[in-house]
Order: structure tokens, then C-alpha cells, then sequence
């Protein structure tokens, strides 16, 4: 952790109370000079600090920033967050987490952009990120499951998303397999999952989310195949992006520990219940064919199982999926 992130993290352990320039010089072993330049930094950045002769330095408001030491700060998770990792701008978060990951960095580190040049979706499509908006985030995981198995870890992160959306915002967000959240049809964040793996044995799974929170009508491109939406365009108000971020880290490391200490069915059930078309007619194209039939749930291996008119179940791996 950096000196400023340090004294941010000081100030946040200390709410109610003044830290002197004396204090914070000899808790993280630094000079009085240094303690004032971070903080005449952290002033520009947009931290209200107020100073008082003979107290010292109290934190009073803070930015829609986020930052390492203001996630890391009482999350209260057993794994992931433990390590966070912040960049104002980078090309993509996956990409960072990935290059981590093979550097042997321990899992529940977290990768957070502000910005991305060249942030990804399913299928290499673009996801536009701009900055001081929404929420670009990967979660490194090391899960000792089989390969077969990984693709549980997209609906976990979707239900983690989802239940999030509607816990703080009040919104009703469903799940659409297999890695999209709607509300009322549109797109509000979207997954992707990236795996390094051998035959039997999963090194790591990266865990991608983009979710839209403070996005303006206008900040979306104009091109898009689909309709998309933001917390803010849907509820009029804007989301304090630290609070969202945290709530969601803290549900996904839950949520996660569920998974590897339970199996999959809870996290299946939870998904099952947001999913928009279960229980209901679809119409699937495989790419070798249309069928149609109802949803009747998840497999164990991330498959949609839908049940045709004569009864038959039929796994659907991959392929597009409309609600008749």
C-alpha cells in the first residue's frame, strides 16, 4: 500500500477522531513533510481534510473514488479483497488480473479501473468504459474444482451482481443466461469469465464484471446490437461506487465460500430464481437449428436445460436464446 493510500486508511479508522502530523510520522514512519504533502495531495484529489492547530488532521468527506485503501478498510471478507489493486486508467482489467495471475499473485486479489481503453465483453465484443462512472472490475480465484465445473463460477458472479443491483438500488434486475444482467429487457452489466486450465486441473479463473451505474444516455455508443441501460438513467439517483463495490465484493467472497464448501446448488437456486425466462417458452438457435421448448433450469455444468413439446430435455451449451 502506498504512504497516501496508508493515511487514507488511518483517517478511515479513525473517524471521529483528529490524527496529529506527529501521530501519522511515527505510526507509518515517514517525516512531518511527507505526512503534509499527502495530504495536500489527497486535498486535490477531492478528500475534504480538515486541520486543526494543536489536534491535528480529521477526513470529512470524501470523493467517488475508488481506491485501494478506502475498499480494502473493514471489507470483512475471508478472501477476496484482500489484495486490491487500483488504476486510474488501463486497456483492460482482465488483462492486468491475467498477467497477476501468472505472476502468482494469491487469490481474491481484485483489479479495479476507473477507465478502460479496450475493456471486452463476450465474444471479443467492445464494452465501453468510461470514466468516473461505472464499475470495471476482475476478481482473480484459484478454485480447486474440475474443468467441467468452472463455468459455475459465471453464476455466481451474475447472482452476486444481480442481488447487488437490488439490495442498494432498489431495482429488479434478472439474470440472462448466460452471463448478462437486464433490467426491464436492457443491459446493465455484463461478464466475462477467462480460465487457464489443464486437462483435469483449473490454474485460475478470472472473473470480469462491467456494470453500469452512473452512465449518461449519451456515454453509449450509439452502435450498440442491444438495448443497454444504467442504474442512474433507470432510478434518477446516483450510486456512491465505493458502497456498491464493497457490498458486491463482500457477497461474491460469501458467496464463493458457499461454493466451494456447499457445491453448486445454492448458487444455482439463487440463480434460477432471477433468471427471466425460467418456466418459460423459448426460442433457441444452436447454429444447426431452431427449437423451441421451455426452461426448466441450470446443469451442473453452466448448460441451460430447456424441455421440448414431446418432453425431452435438451442441453443448450451455447447459442442464442429469445423469450417467445
Amino acid at each position: 500500500m502506498s504512504t497516501r493510500n496508508k493515511i487514507l486508511s488511518l483517517f478511515r479508522n479513525h473517524p471521529d477522531k483528529y490524527l496529529s502530523g506527529q501521530d501519522i510520522s511515527r505510526l507509518l514512519n515517514i517525516s512531518r513533510a511527507a505526512v503534509w504533502k499527502q495530504v495536500k495531495v489527497l486535498r486535490e484529489l477531492g478528500f475534504e481534510i480538515e486541520a486543526k492547530s494543536s489536534q491535528g488532521y480529521r477526513l470529512l468527506v470524501a470523493p467517488d473514488l475508488l481506491l485501494a485503501a478506502e475498499i480494502e478498510t473493514d471489507l470483512g471478507t475471508r478472501l477476496i479483497g484482500q489484495t486490491v489493486i487500483t488504476h486510474a486508467k488501463i486497456d483492460s482489467t482482465n488483462i492486468l488480473a491475467r498477467q497477476l495471475a501468472e505472476a502468482d499473485a494469491i487469490e481474491g486479489t481484485v483489479v479495479i479501473a476507473d477507465q478502460q481503453s479496450a475493456g471486452r465483453g463476450r465474444l471479443g465484443r467492445r464494452w465501453e468504459s468510461p470514466p468516473e462512472v461505472n464499475l470495471y472490475c476482475s476478481i482473480l480465484l484459484r478454485p480447486k474444482i474440475p474443468i467441467q465445473q468452472a463455468p459455475q463460477l459465471t453464476f455466481l458472479s451474475a447472482v452476486a451482481v444481480a442481488e447487488t443491483l437490488n439490495e442498494l438500488c432498489q431495482l429488479t434486475a434478472e439474470v440472462k443466461w448466460p452471463n448478462d444482467i437486464l433490467v426491464d429487457g436492457a443491459k446493465i452489466a455484463g461478464l466475462l469469465n477467462e480460465m487457464n486450465a489443464e486437462t483435469e486441473q483449473v490454474h485460475f479463473v478470472v472473473l470480469g464484471v462491467g456494470i453500469n451505474l452512473n452512465m449518461l444516455a449519451e456515454q453509449f455508443p450509439t452502435d450498440l446490437n442491444y438495448r443497454a441501460t444504467s442504474v442512474l438513467l433507470e432510478t434518477g439517483e446516483r450510486v456512491d461506487r465505493l458502497l456498491f463495490l464493497r457490498t458486491f465484493l463482500q457477497r461474491l467472497d460469501a458467496y464463493y465460500l458457499e461454493l466451494v464448501e456447499e457445491g453448486f446448488t445454492p448458487i444455482r437456486r439463487r440463480w434460477e430464481s432471477l433468471c427471466n425466462i425460467m418456466n418459460r417458452q423459448v426460442e433457441v438457435d444452436g447454429g444447426a437449428g431452431i427449437m423451441s421448448g421451455t426452461v426448466v433450469g441450470l446443469d451442473a455444468d453452466g448448460a441451460l436445460r430447456v424441455q421440448l413439446d414431446g418432453g425431452q430435455v435438451e442441453r443448450i451449451l451455447a447459442g442464442d436464446v429469445r423469450l417467445l
